[in-house]
């Protein structure tokens, strides 16, 4: 089991660093995010064709993202005409004709359907293309379904299954293709297979002309001149195949560079693209392909584009010749200098270890567990001490003892998701919980203070103390039950388990946090004031007035400590991210025995305790040894032993 590298806080702020780095970059107007723009210096908006998450046309959100418009489904869904449909692109849409149809201009695709008809071809050779076209998709379907040796799970026969599929498939795509060079475009798709051909027979007269070839949700856009084969006479061909099931197969664990470190899996459908008779996979000049997410891709994972290398083992994925021009949720745009078959993978990138702050780390969250264990244990015990500001702190360190230990033992149990959620949630409940003893505190601390100028104020106090548990254990959990109910998913991520940074959700915890700090900030200002105007006008010895001063300075402290250096986490961006990292690490992870020291090392009553603690102990050893050699000795100002009478 991997272990944690950071300590609680610096894990949550991560995902606060995360957060404050996307605020800081788009801040300003003119870094608008992607496929936005902006308008008059003051506000950004869309591109046409894209919508932002919110729906307002104009924003200034700094986390607002602008999301493809699929205007062929409800509520736009564009209307074709007859014997048409309608085909979503990345920020734009086309109609095309069905198959068995085309249109009087002879082009393969149209917006605007009024100045557009799609007409029935008058060959009957058409049906028999696409008939022809029919079997070589049955053909892939019965190379899926038969016993096949990826059903056997040998990965080496599978390769070599899969690269023999491919150049099957293509091949026999393209040659029904060029048996009907009269028919431009042929177009079929079901279930697990689509496909696109278009041949070309005019040498392309048009100058830098460029064809795009669309099947399922992906699409390839290829110039002319690189279909046009010049050592060929005659028409040639381009055919574009998505498979819709095919990376269940061949998935991730098929790509050359995956390591240990880095987890990877298939985030798209494959796809094939494939020029004739010939079969040339070389390019003059690059070749660009869109795919479509099989889910959406959170901004913190890395999208590779790949495509299938033949081997000796088979094949394999790989990057060779494979770049990525632009990568949002829903889409990732590659290009290649080659034709094979492509697809996108998701690397879940892992941050490197530091082997001193997880040092740091591990020796900080020990003693802090033992200082909390040891404070809670004199809470409980030491009767001098009991009273309501006690069991304040004793609750605060139940919950934070409680939240250090899950952390050390469970931050990393990604595997079982469910499982990983929960820990999630629990975390998520305990530190609200520590955060919300601190507001508590910090409330009966100006209560306090409050009683000290204001007559009879016993019965505002006797209602904290009702309230003190339902508001301690039960906002926290009312802020998780709403949280876990609105987006469940969002618990857990691929690295740790803890809040995801999507769509805000981490600001379940960072919210609630940063307004009981900036509450309890100003509660600790007001008592400082009322104690400051008591002791001008009273005998500085009195004292309640010297013990509240005194509960003030260390719930001051302790909310510094526990709360103020959450604020380094924000500041771990640039050149002193590394020194702040090191101070947030270091300061956060001894919060238990910050509070051993304050609450109880510092007070002279605690002090008293443990003195005779330590007193009582020898002299029960001290009996127990008389006793076992049969005097009634006792012991005395001149020696262990004294003879007794």
């Amino acid at each position: 089991m991997q272990g944690p590298s950071l300590l609680p806080g610096l894990c949550f702020l991560l995902s606060l660093s995360e957060v404050m780095a996307q605020m800081t970059k788009a801040a300003t107007c003119p870094q608008c995010p992607q496929h936005a723009f902006c308008v008059h210096g003051t506000y950004c908006t869309c591109d046409s064709g894209y919508a932002s998450d919110s729906g307002k046309k104009f924003f200034t959100f700094p986390l607002e993202t602008c999301n493809d418009i699929d205007e062929c489904k409800p509520p736009i869904s564009i209307y074709c005409g007859l014997n048409a449909a309608c085909q979503n692109v990345e920020g734009s849409f086309h109609c095309h004709c069905n198959p068995g149809y085309k249109l009087l201009s002879g082009d393969t695709q149209f917006e605007n359907s009024n100045a557009n008809t799609c007409q029935k071809t008058t060959s009957s050779k058409t049906t028999r293309d696409t008939e022809e076209l029919q079997r070589v998709v049955e053909k892939f379907e019965s190379l899926l379904t038969n016993d096949t040796p990826w059903a056997m799970g040998e990965k080496r026969e599978v390769a070599s299954w899969a690269t023999t599929l491919f150049q099957t498939v293509e091949s026999s795509v393209l040659e029904t293709a060029l048996k009907s060079p009269e028919q431009k475009i042929q177009k079929i798709h079901n279930s697990t297979v689509a496909i696109e051909t278009l041949v070309v027979t005019d040498n392309c007269s048009e100058e830098g002309k460029v064809f795009s070839l669309n099947t399922y949700m992906n699409s390839v856009d290829i110039r002319c001149n690189d279909i046009v084969q010049e050592n060929v006479k005659g028409p040639t061909a381009i055919a574009f195949i998505s498979y819709s099931s095919l990376g269940n197969i061949i998935n991730a664990t098929f790509f050359e560079e995956a390591n240990g470190k880095d987890r990877v899996y298939l985030n798209s459908q494959v796809v094939s693209a494939a020029i004739g008779p010939e079969r040339n996979t070389s390019l003059p000049k690059s070749v660009i392909l869109s795919f479509q997410h099989v889910k959406m891709k959170p901004s913190s994972e890395k999208a590779v584009c790949v495509y299938w290398k033949s081997t000796n083992e088979g094949g394999q994925w790989s990057s060779d010749g494979c770049f990525l021009i632009q990568a949002n949720k829903s889409h990732t745009i590659c290009n290649s200098t080659h034709l094979s078959s492509f697809a996108v993978l998701v690397a879940l990138t892992h941050q490197e270890e530091d082997p001193v702050l997880a040092v740091i780390t591990y020796v900080g969250l020990g003693l802090s567990l033992l200082c909390l264990l040891l404070a809670a244990l004199t809470f409980l015990l030491c009767k001098a001490i009991q009273n309501t500001s006690t069991s304040l702190h004793l609750q605060l360190s139940i919950c934070l003892f409680l939240a250090h230990l899950l952390f050390l033992t469970a931050i990393d149990q990604t595997k079982i998701k469910l499982l990983c959620a929960i820990i999630a949630g629990a975390l998520h409940y305990l530190y609200l919980a520590s955060f919300t003893w601190m507001l508590l505190d910090g409330l009966h601390l100006f209560l306090t203070a409050r009683n000290l100028t204001v007559v009879n104020y016993s019965s505002v106090s006797r209602l904290m103390k009702w309230l003190m548990f339902p508001v301690g254990y039960g906002v926290p959990a009312l802020i998780v039950a709403v949280s876990a109910a609105s987006r469940p998913s969002l618990y857990g991520t691929p690295t740790r388990c803890w809040l995801h940074t999507d769509k805000g959700f981490v600001w379940t915890f960072l919210g609630p946090v940063c307004t009981i700090f900036s509450i309890n900030l100003a509660f600790f200002l007001m008592t400082f004031w009322i104690v400051r105007n008591k002791l001008s006008s009273l005998n500085r010895d009195v004292s309640t007035l010297q013990n509240t001063r005194m509960l003030t300075f260390k719930a001051t402290a302790q909310l510094l400590i526990l709360g103020c250096t959450w604020c380094l986490g924000v500041l771990q961006v640039g050149p002193a991210a590394r020194v702040m990292a090191y101070l947030f690490t270091i300061i956060n992870s001894l919060q238990g025995a910050f509070i051993f020291l304050v609450y109880c090392l510092l007070s002279q009553q605690v002090r008293k305790w443990f003195r005779e603690i330590m007193k009582s102990k020898p002299e029960s050893e001290t009996y127990t040894l008389s006793t076992r050699f049969g005097t009634n000795s006792r012991p005395s100002e001149g020696g262990m032993f004294s003879q007794s009478n």
